[in-house]
């Protein structure tokens, strides 16, 4: 009798999981928490912060290992290492960060299986390149991981600084008419071009000895620890993204200042200012906050343009420079007259703070022509 396809897909569903989960499903939620000796509430807590939907009584959806790990949490919870709202919070970043690793991988493995569709036949074929394939990419991550463990163990015992809440250089960088360019691209097209802008970043950001916090499609936000690499990598990003036919320009906005990190997220009024300060940038330019401006202007690297206070989203009257490379072509018109505006009207900053400074709008070109076809629409 021959197998149907279906019966031939569950089967090879099961192999699968079984090899990836160490095991059969055996327990049910409550048959899991009296093995580990976990209270219910505190183990179905733990399993909805990784992720996971929560699972009725007679489900049977646990493995031994599912044991083991419940009963290590809450080990490491007795001892002290681990406080409760902590354990938490750490299965809650764990489970977003390895969800999107997961998905990676699962495509990986449908890559390979479609390059190989005699795979596909017998579910023991598939098994065994899982059972080979996923050491392999255990030991992988491993390594990277201890890599960056050991990178960033490096810097916190040689800092004397607090590093929840410290100064750093926040940057955000983004392609120019990404938008546009979506409505017009396959979407091969457009993996081509994140792909081509999540490598050219990741290779800057790390040279620079910054960070990568995430990536938001067509945006990067990354920290750098002194006001020069952060400088230095969003210049470096804007050379490379002009160099690169295939990339738009970029913009890019950097703010110093104060920053809250957690559990490898940033967040706090540096970030928003370096925010805001990205979605008013020309395309090939990048703005810098007045506390980097400070902190770059007896470098022979950079050369620096103040500009008048803008208003943007949260900050009425945001005082900003233009961040440029000393002996860069000089820049167009429209900034000139601005700057010599600023210059002539005595509106350069100073040490005194910023009262009398007016205040401006920026918005980007095409923000201000979809603006004026609204009006005229409605006229």
């Amino acid at each position: 009798m021959t197998d149907k396809p279906g019966d031939r897909l569950a089967a090879t569903q099961r192999r699968v999981e079984q090899v990836l989960l160490g095991g059969e499903r055996r327990y049910t939620r409550i048959e899991v928490c009296e093995k580990a000796g976990v209270p219910l509430e505190r183990a179905m807590s733990l399993w909805r912060s990784l992720g996971f939907a929560t699972v009725g009584d007679d489900a049977v959806m646990f493995t031994d290992r599912d044991v083991e790990a419940l009963r290590m949490t809450d080990e490491l919870m007795y001892a002290g290492i681990l406080e409760p709202e902590m354990a938490t919070a750490t299965a809650r970043m764990l489970g977003q960060h390895l969800s999107r690793l997961a998905e990676w991988q699962v495509d990986l493995l449908r890559g390979v299986l479609a390059a190989n569709p005699e795979f596909l036949a017998d579910e023991r074929q598939i098994g065994r390149l899982v059972e080979r394939l996923v050491p392999d990419l255990e030991r992988m991550q491993s390594f990277v991981w201890r890599r960056h463990l050991a990178a960033y163990a490096g810097r916190a015992l040689a800092s004397s600084a607090d590093l929840e809440s410290r100064s750093q250089v926040v940057g955000f960088a983004d392609m120019v008419g990404f938008t546009t360019r979506t409505r017009h691209s396959n979407e091969e097209e457009l993996i081509s071009l994140v792909d081509k802008f999540e490598t050219m970043t990741a290779e800057v950001v790390a040279e620079n000895h910054g960070r990568i916090v995430k990536m938001l499609g067509d945006e990067v936000l990354f920290v750098a620890d002194t006001p020069a690499h952060g400088a230095e990598i969003s210049l470096r990003l804007l050379e490379r993204s002009q160099a690169t036919e295939e990339l738009p320009e970029l913009r890019s906005g950097l703010a110093y200042g104060r920053v809250l990190s957690r559990f490898g997220d940033v967040y706090g009024s540096t970030v928003n200012i370096a925010s805001r300060l990205t979605s008013v940038a020309r395309p090939g330019t990048v703005l810098i906050n007045k506390e980097l401006a400070t902190a770059l202007e007896d470098t022979d690297e950079y050369a620096i343009r103040h500009r008048r206070p803008v208003s943007v989203r949260g900050y009425s009257r945001l005082r900003h420079a233009v961040l440029r490379r000393s002996g860069a072509e000089p820049p167009r018109l429209v900034d000139a007259v601005q700057q010599r505006a600023v210059d002539l009207l005595g509106l350069a900053p100073d040490d005194d703070g910023d009262e009398g400074m007016p205040s401006i709008s920026l918005r980007p070109d095409d923000e201000r022509r979809s603006r004026g076809r609204r009006g005229r629409r409605r006229r």
